[in-house]
């Protein structure tokens, strides 16, 4: 049950942005599995990708052809993650690109493509490709809600949003989508994510802008504590608005549109929290007095991926002395334990590194029970801050990622 998350509101179209799905039965029929998503020409696409050593086919192949510019479409799949296939997956991608490319009119190279759902097994090319070359007649800027529901997995919500911006006195629309539920610590970005907007920005901005975007949303949450081999986030910006072309992120219009993006991209971040696998608790780690972000984000990180803490956060358990544990072993260099402060909201249950003497564990509990809250650590170290979202870990997970392949 996803905490405090609905189904996509109205989803704005992004001129230049045209979208189509399909149904290839590549994991479960009856459902859309494959997705397309093509781009005027002279628009601009920028990525982060995963940084694991199993990098999946589609990513290795998206991140050579996203070097060399001129992207003209996104071909995505659900249900097979096309990963640790070796020579075989990345000849299986290409041929699908082919596929898009031909059906599309469009150069193969300009086909990015990206694939979620069971890593170790050979894309059904033979079922998708058919599927593929019929997609094109269901184009259209309003197939976003389809979009993201096709490229979901284990999600139980399709996750989407939109909003405008002025820049110079052009408004501008940033629409995204994206999927992921499990197997959820970025180490860049998320599963998949895929924002588009119709403003004018050159490749070195976007470039800066999509990391920028990704590190406060993307890297900024954990469900389980695994990073994905098919981690990728594309912003593609079409151009099409008439205001003057962004070619700075620090320009008065580079800041505004990051503004919209990083917006978009922490809704969606969140989403794909409250979304986890057999969630019930969606939670703020706020770590403020590190002496960088660097030590705040480890204590951070630390506290939200322990197993121990976690159960905690399920059972509505205000087991402080699991947080102590959690700070303890962060690996912040010289810590002393007496400047440590803890809350969960507005309770405080640690005062210099003990309990606080006015802590009353009702209260604790009474915060833990609830479907949102935020455990607040202050190191007194110095003045870093760093928030991440999490949640906690659930029987439903172990019997989701127990039955994932069943």
């Amino acid at each position: 049950m996803a905490v405090n998350l609905e189904a996509p509101g109205e989803l704005l179209a992004v001129p230049g942005v045209r979208l189509a799905t399909g149904a290839a039965a590549i994991k479960r029929p009856g459902r859309d599995d494959l997705t397309i998503l093509i781009f005027d020409p002279g628009t601009t696409v920028a990525g982060v990708f995963t940084q694991s050593a199993f990098r999946a086919a589609p990513v290795l192949l998206a991140q050579e052809r996203i070097r060399r510019g001129d992207v003209r479409a996104l071909l995505i799949n659900s249900g097979n993650a096309n990963a640790a296939t070796g020579e075989a997956g990345l000849a299986d991608a290409r041929v699908l690109c082919e596929a898009a490319a031909e059906v599309l009119d469009i150069p193969a190279e300009s086909v990015l493509p990206f694939s979620t759902g069971v890593i170790g097994e050979r894309l059904p090319v033979a079922k998708m490709t058919p599927v593929i070359g019929v997609m094109p007649d269901g184009l259209s800027e309003t197939n976003w809600p389809a979009a993201a529901g096709a490229i979901m997995t284990t999600d139980t919500v399709a996750k989407a949003c939109s909003l405008t911006v002025e820049l110079e006195g052009q408004s501008v629309t940033i629409t995204g989508m994206a999927k992921g539920s499990g197997m959820i610590r970025p180490d860049m970005a998320t599963m998949l994510a895929y924002v588009c907007t119709d403003a004018r920005v050159s490749q070195t901005c976007l470039n800066a802008l999509v990391k920028v975007a990704a590190d406060r949303s993307f890297n900024r949450i954990t469900v389980d504590g695994d990073t994905s081999t098919n981690d990728a986030f594309i912003l593609a910006a079409t151009g099409r608005a008439e205001h003057g072309i962004i070619d700075s992120p620090e320009s008065e219009t580079g800041r505004a549109l990051l503004a919209g993006i990083e917006s978009v991209a922490r809704t969606l971040a969140q989403a794909i929290v409250r979304d986890g696998e057999g969630v019930t608790k969606f939670v703020t780690v706020a770590v403020q007095g590190g002496m960088d972000e660097a030590e705040c984000l480890k204590v951070a990180y630390t506290i939200a991926e322990s197993p121990l803490v976690k159960t905690a956060l399920f059972a509505s358990d205000p087991n402080w002395g699991r947080l102590a544990m959690a700070i303890g072993r962060a690996g912040v260099r010289d810590l002393d334990p007496a400047g440590v402060q803890v809350w969960f909201d507005d309770v405080q249950v640690m005062r210099d590194g003990l309990m606080d003497p006015d802590y009353a564990e009702a209260a604790g509990a009474g915060v833990l029970a609830q479907a949102e809250f935020t455990i607040r650590v202050m190191l007194g170290r110095g003045d870093a801050a760093a928030e991440i979202w999490t949640s906690d870990l659930s029987y439903e997970y172990v019997r989701i990622n127990a039955e994932y392949r069943t």
